[in-house]
């Protein structure tokens, strides 16, 4: 069993005086409320190399350093756990090691498939209008936000329990809990809200997602995002992260190398495909920055999103390594090709269950849950080994890097040959 790491409650002041009533009354995101708020404010510092070795300094208040990830975010979502804002104790929810080569992590959370918001969208189409209409984060009350997350502008990693979100801010970054969580300090990193983006990938949100990650600095907490058509229930422009300590079984499987793209760009990002695991995927990592490896993921992203491919992503090992999953599930389940027995489970494969974090929403199939089992759900999600090369070459060839690539493979291609060839007898020595 999987054991959940608790840490001291730090309370949030998002509010000096409860009793005071600003914008609409509804003490919400939107553009009534949010621009006269005073809401904790934590800045994070952008090194020329983004190094991860930067602390977190006192700030100017005089309030004493907070560390991010477990004093901080941790700390604040158990406060609003205390408050009784989540729709179910995830808590409580059952979670075990599924036997077998991959090491599945199955979760039974019964809640979530009972009082998740459901999706208010087509699920054929990757890019959709924002619809104020609709639900969207601007109406979700500021007691659900944890902090602020922006840019530090002198260069210093700084947490201020209050701070006024001023003029030059209004369109805040905000970090805030998920109420229908699948894990201990599940989270929601909403950038620009006031902008009311739809879900779709940006350079600049991709960005702030990697200095998420990397200012956790904790390789047990990973940043996910799915496109509209890949499991995204909201489409207003939203990150999802939370700590579970162990391994994703996509963390483990071995990559072939495709691309570094050192040679044309000085930049040093190293692009693989995923092997031996049931879903087609790219692996980047590396770079000179974390503004090298970001841009490099994003021009991948707009490029499926422009093209209708639904996808998911994964950030791991505190922003230095990404995984890339095109995927096909709900278009092969529009056209009645998923098999019965797998739709009735209720399990939506976004970018949890790809990486391998199983959330199953019925007793019985979390008791009898299985290595096979995992590995039918997924071979569904999968593009095929036709359609993933298409979908490579595109991406690629998007980002200008379609010639290396070629070359990169006749290399790997060779290499293959060679490991399959018989080795060569060696001549056996004569006494002279």
């Amino acid at each position: 069993m999987l054991t959940i790491k608790r840490v001291a409650t730090v309370v949030s002041n998002y509010q000096e005086d409860a009793s005071e009533s600003l914008g609409c009354g509804r003490n919400c995101l939107g553009h009534c409320c949010l621009p006269v708020s005073k809401l904790p404010l934590y800045t994070f510092k952008k090194g020329v190399k983004d190094s991860t070795e930067d602390g977190i300094e006192i700030s100017s208040e005089g309030q004493p350093p907070a560390a991010f990830l477990n004093n901080l975010l941790l700390g604040q979502w158990e406060d609003r756990m205390s408050r009784g804002l989540f729709r179910y104790d995830v808590t409580l929810c059952e979670t075990k090691i599924i036997p077998g080569n991959y090491g599945f992590i199955a979760q039974l959370n019964e809640g979530r498939h009972m009082k998740k918001r459901p999706t208010e969208f087509q699920v054929d189409r990757v890019l959709q209008p924002f619809d104020e209409n609709k639900f969207n984060f601007t109406k979700i009350g500021q007691e659900e936000v944890l902090f602020r997350f922006e840019q530090s502008k002198d260069n210093n990693a700084q947490y201020f329990p209050v701070s006024p979100v001023t003029a030059d801010s209004s369109s805040s970054n905000v970090v805030a809990i998920n109420v229908s969580p699948i894990e201990y300090g599940h989270v929601l990193l909403i950038p620009h809200v006031l902008e009311c983006l739809p879900q779709r990938i940006d350079h600049g949100s991709f960005l702030l997602a990697l200095h998420m990650a990397k200012e956790a600095a904790d390789p047990f907490f990973r940043v996910g995002y799915n496109s509209l058509g890949a499991f995204a229930t909201i489409n207003h422009l939203h990150f999802q992260a939370y700590y579970l300590m162990t391994p994703f079984p996509v963390e483990k499987a071995p990559t072939q190398r495709i691309i570094r793209r050192g040679k044309l760009t000085n930049c040093g990002v190293m692009i693989s495909k995923l092997l031996n695991y049931p879903v087609q995927g790219f692996v980047f990592e590396g770079g000179n920055s974390l503004q090298d490896l970001s841009d490099a993921v994003a021009n991948s992203c707009i490029f499926l999103q422009n093209n209708n491919i639904p996808f998911n992503v994964l950030i791991s090992d505190c922003g230095g390594r990404i995984f890339l999953f095109p995927q096909c599930f709900a278009e092969k389940q529009a056209l009645g090709e998923v098999r019965q027995e797998l739709l009735e489970t209720l399990v939506n494969p976004a970018v949890w269950e790809i990486s391998g974090h199983m959330v199953l929403k019925r007793r019985e199939d979390y008791e009898n849950a299985s290595e096979e089992y995992a590995l039918r759900l997924l071979a569904e999600v999968s593009l095929s080994e036709e359609r993933f090369q298409e979908v490579k070459d595109y991406v690629l060839e998007a980002a200008g890097l379609k010639q290396e690539a070629d070359m990169m493979e006749e290399i790997n291609e060779r290499n293959e040959e060679d490991f399959n060839k018989p080795p060569t007898p060696r001549a056996t020595p004569t006494l002279a």
